[in-house]
């Protein structure tokens, strides 16, 4: 694989040449043209992070029970990293708990997420957040299709942790 070297300076008269032009120097429009916001994002469209809440939480070391948190979309080297870690090298069920302390970005107020906080949490909040994790970077979305056990309907409900009604 062959790396290529950019200098700075290089980069800087990149920035110049490719940067707009300064208000002043553009041509005036008519007094009443409205004008763009010049940092408007373009597309807020997608969805990069999902809020859940774990069934039985997460106790930390003074005994606080987190159970609200969020994940973001993984990307590619979130799914590559795993795969050179000595730790799932040498134990390959390590890896979901390595690729799950990458996406997730807090649990509850916790935000420094790393894998000795997901070895301690219960196995079901660990498969919980598996099939989450699933859902969110196969299926894009948090619902999941159930059936009621009483009447035999089905419906669907959503995995992030919402309460009934709410969007």
């Amino acid at each position: 694989m062959r790396r290529r070297t950019v200098m700075a300076g290089n980069l800087d008269e990149i920035l110049e040449v490719t940067a707009p032009a300064p208000a002043a120097e553009q041509a005036p429009g008519p007094a009443s043209a409205p004008t763009a916001p010049a940092a408007a994002p373009l597309d807020q469209g997608l969805r990069t992070e999902f809020e859940f809440e774990l069934p039985r939480g997460y106790v930390d070391e003074a005994g606080t029970v987190h159970r609200h948190g969020a994940m973001r979309l993984a990307t590619a080297r979130d799914e590559l990293r795993p795969q050179i870690d000595l730790r799932v090298k040498e134990n390959p069920a390590y890896l979901s708990v390595v690729l799950l302390s990458q996406v997730i970005t807090r649990i509850g107020t916790i935000t420094d997420v790393h894998a000795g906080i997901v070895e301690r949490m219960y196995a079901t909040d660990v498969a919980f957040l598996q099939d989450f994790y699933r859902r969110v970077n196969g299926e894009g979305h948090t619902r999941a299709a159930v059936t009621c056990p009483h009447c035999e309907g089905g419906f669907e409900v959503d995995l992030s942790g919402g309460r009934l009604g709410e969007s």
